[in-house]
C-alpha cells in the first residue's frame, strides 16, 4: 500500500516537472545580421548572439546569358536543427518582377527530398521559396539549393533575399532562434 502511494506520488511530481520542461526553452529572434562579401555577386549574412555566430544565409552567384545563376548555403551552429527556410527573392529595382526557379531542389543522404514550395507572396514583389520537413538534411549544412533569376528589367541588377530561417535547439534548455534579414547582391552586368 504505502509503495503504491509512494509510486502515485512521484508520478505526479514527474508529471508537474515534464509540465514545466516547456518553460524552459527560450526563443529569441535575431534581425540585425553582418554582411560579409568576398567577390562581386557572392555575399552572406551572418547572425550572432552575444558574439556567437547562431547562422548564416550565403549566395553565390554570376550572370550568364541574361540570367543570374545562384547558388546558396545555409550554415547553423551544432546543437541546432533546421525547421524550416523561407526566402522571398526579388528584385527591388525592377518594374515587372523577375521569374525565379528553382533548379536543384536540396536532398539529404538517405531521406526523400525536403518539401519545396514556390509561391507569390501577397501583395509583395517577388517568389517566395519556402523548405519544410528537412528530415537529415535539420542538422546538416545545406548547400545544394540552386536557383535562376531571370529579370525582365533592362536596368535591374539587384537581386535580394529577404530570409527567415528557423532553428531549434537541443536539449530541454535549448534556444530556438528565428533568423530574419536581407541580402542584396549587384550585378552590373545585367545591365550590358
Amino acid at each position: 500500500m504505502r509503495r503504491r502511494r509512494f509510486l502515485a506520488a512521484a508520478g505526479v511530481a514527474a508529471a508537474g516537472a515534464s509540465a514545466g520542461c516547456g518553460a524552459l526553452r527560450s526563443e529569441t529572434t535575431l534581425s540585425d545580421p553582418t554582411r560579409h562579401s568576398d567577390a562581386q555577386g557572392v555575399a552572406s549574412i551572418h547572425f550572432s548572439e552575444d558574439g556567437e555566430e547562431v547562422g548564416h544565409f550565403g549566395v553565390n552567384g554570376g550572370v550568364a546569358d541574361g540570367v543570374v545563376p545562384m547558388s546558396t548555403e545555409i550554415w547553423h551552429r551544432e546543437g541546432t536543427t533546421v525547421e524550416s527556410v523561407r526566402l522571398r527573392v526579388w528584385m527591388p529595382d525592377a518594374e515587372t518582377p523577375a521569374d525565379v526557379a528553382v533548379v536543384s531542389p536540396v536532398e539529404g543522404d538517405s531521406s526523400p527530398p525536403p518539401e519545396v514550395r514556390l509561391y507569390s507572396p501577397d501583395r509583395r514583389p517577388g517568389t517566395v521559396i519556402e523548405l519544410s520537413d528537412l528530415d537529415d538534411l535539420a542538422d546538416e549544412t545545406i548547400s545544394t539549393l540552386e536557383c535562376i533569376v531571370r529579370p525582365w528589367s533592362e536596368t535591374a541588377t539587384t537581386v535580394a533575399f529577404d530570409v527567415t530561417m528557423t532553428l531549434a535547439g537541443g536539449g530541454m534548455l535549448g534556444t530556438d532562434y528565428e533568423l530574419d534579414g536581407e541580402l542584396r547582391l549587384e550585378y552590373p552586368a545585367l545591365a550590358e
